[in-house]
């Protein structure tokens, strides 16, 4: 009870309740003055016809007539008396019925109600929190971010402004703070100043709002803006963002480096300091109905084999694996390693029809930069016409559509990289290119990370996601790190050597029996040795091991090694 008329106090002082309050007191008077009068009419009309009643009993009459409940003791014979009655009846209805739960409603309970749901929402951090992570919008890329920013143990606030919508996402349990994105006073409250980074994900305009807004409370803040049009770069810096990334250009290349077209050679997917991570096709090579230990790769090249992509499905490859034309090799080794491994593929051509590209918006075009950039011929398929730029690289038509895909030459494409934005659109015209080319090597965009799986069951061969990619660059600038996402849910990653392997040999350390991660470089004293032989020993204090594997091998192992803390330095 104290805290029901704590909360009707805390109502009651706003301007806006009391406003309410003064309406529904006028209607009560209102009210109160029919049932007055009506109450002296009833006295006269029952005095005409010759009853007296006491004025309770006709207080008692009025209300029960209003309220429809009509116990029929007491009525009227006179047709003027039933034509009262009426009037009573009616009025009632619409006052007592209708009017009255109306205005209670609409003046009172919503407006308390309303009140306490936002004495619910958040509305501030604590004074103490440092270290957190602002994002300013609930979208794919934030959810993303969330998840991997949740795993690691570090706070994070999402700004919204719908109250509904961020009482809905409070009690999923995502970290809200309600606020307008473009007012000081929101960033106040997040203690943006105490913050470790912004993180804009709007649209341009809005992400110069935030990034300029920010910048009147600290100049400090790390500030990460998303930039959907080239323009916007220089606008957002001059805003003061720290970082601004292009994703969708970023996808498109990332999309892009996958595919089999033109030279077989290795397509470098990521840095890691000196160690290079590359994909090679092996289509037509003199590597395909090899094993992995007869293969002659290591051999030839100084290159590791780390694992194998086959028709969407990462392996960790054993010496007794056989190298299938539909593989595609993941290499790790230096710069001078990997192109005597061009050298030994760039005579192979793969074929001679063109990459089809199936959505021409940003992805699609970057996507298309980058083929060009290695050479590699290709076909845009696009049905609207707006967005064409280079005629003779587009096909104007429906995708889904079996004539405009032969104009575009589906029949000789080595690769279909479908860009679109909509999920379930990419669906359909994976498990359509799928049905009409089974040798087609399919890649395919997601925008929602629900969604990888069920391409992969469509017929993708690879499947690369714009929120993890996202969330993946932001959380590469927060932590200061080089991790190479070498595709949707497998990266390489970056820990110290366990306190327990210390000293053993590396083939006798069990880590990718244990936990699925495969050993690719070893970083000590200063120096990273790339591709350590099974007889090295793992050193000590500040030494670190660079491993590649999936979300869930890299989970085992922080598991096995580390416990249920996360080791400093590790993603």
């Amino acid at each position: 009870m104290k805290f029901l008329a704590s909360e009707l106090t805390a109502f009651m002082r706003g301007g806006e309740a009391r406003s309410n309050l003064r309406i529904l007191k006028r209607f009560l008077l209102l009210l109160l003055a029919m049932i007055i009068v009506y109450s002296i009419l009833f006295h006269v009309l029952m005095a005409a016809e010759g009853e007296q009643h006491s004025f309770l009993t006709g207080l008692y009459w009025v209300l029960t007539v209003m309220s429809t409940l009509g116990f029929g003791d007491i009525t009227f014979h006179s047709d003027a008396g039933r034509f009262f009655s009426i009037v009573v009846l009616v009025s009632g209805v619409l006052f007592l019925l209708i009017v009255l739960p109306f205005t209670l409603i609409q003046f009172f309970y919503a407006p308390w109600l309303e009140a306490q749901m936002r004495m619910r929402a958040p509305r501030t951090v604590p004074e103490d929190m440092t270290g957190h992570v602002v994002l300013s919008h609930y979208e794919p890329v934030s959810t993303s971010l969330a998840e991997r920013l949740s795993y690691h143990g570090r706070p994070y606030y999402i700004i919204e402004p719908d109250l509904n919508r961020a009482l809905e996402l409070h009690d999923q349990g995502v970290s809200i703070i309600v606020g307008d994105r473009d007012d000081i006073e929101t960033y106040r409250k997040l203690r943006v100043d105490q913050a470790a980074m912004v993180v804009a994900t709007g649209d341009d305009y809005m992400n110069t709002n935030i990034a300029f807004t920010v910048r009147e409370l600290t100049p400090d803040v790390p500030i990460v803006s998303f930039a959907r049009a080239q323009e916007a770069v220089d606008v957002l810096d001059l805003a003061g963002s720290t970082h601004v990334l292009r994703l969708t250009e970023m996808l498109g290349r990332s999309l892009a480096r996958r595919t089999i077209g033109g030279d077989v050679r290795a397509n470098v997917i990521g840095r890691f300091g000196a160690l290079i991570i590359a994909e090679a096709p092996i289509l037509n090579t003199p590597f395909v109905g090899r094993t992995v230990g007869e293969g002659s790769v290591r051999e030839a090249t100084g290159l590791t084999i780390v694992g194998v992509w086959n028709r969407g499905v990462f392996e960790v490859p054993h010496a007794d694996t056989v190298l299938e034309s539909s593989m595609v090799l993941v290499l790790a080794g230096s710069e001078e390693q990997l192109q005597k491994f061009a050298e030994l593929t760039a005579i192979y051509t793969v074929s001679e029809g063109p990459v089809l590209i199936l959505g021409g918006g940003r992805v699609g075009r970057a996507a298309g930069q980058a083929l060009a950039y290695r050479g590699i011929d290709y076909r845009i398929v696009e049905k609207n016409a707006v967005r064409v730029r280079d005629p003779e690289n587009y096909v104007i038509g429906d995708a889904a559509d079996l004539d405009v895909l032969e104009q575009a030459g589906i029949n000789k494409a080595p690769t279909a990289i479908v860009t679109t934005s909509d999920d379930a659109t990419n669906i359909y015209l994976t498990i359509y290119c799928r049905r009409l080319r089974p040798d087609l090597q399919i890649i395919s965009r997601a925008t929602l990370d629900r969604n990888v799986s069920t391409l992969h069951r469509a017929g993708a061969d690879f499947v690369m996601s714009y929120a993890s990619m996202g969330s993946n660059a932001v959380f590469n600038l927060l932590e200061k790190d080089d991790v190479v996402m070498i595709a949707e849910g497998l990266d390489v990653f970056r820990v110290p050597v366990p306190t327990e392997l210390i000293g053993l040999q590396l083939q006798h350390s069990g880590i990718r029996e244990s936990t699925g991660c495969s050993v690719i470089a070893l970083t000590y004293d200063g120096h990273t040795e790339i591709n350590p032989p099974p007889n090295r020993e793992l050193p000590g204090e500040g030494a670190e091991l660079i491993l590649v594997g999936t979300t869930h091998n890299e989970r085992e192992f922080v598991a096995r090694y580390f416990r249920s803390k996360t080791p400093a330095g590790a993603r």
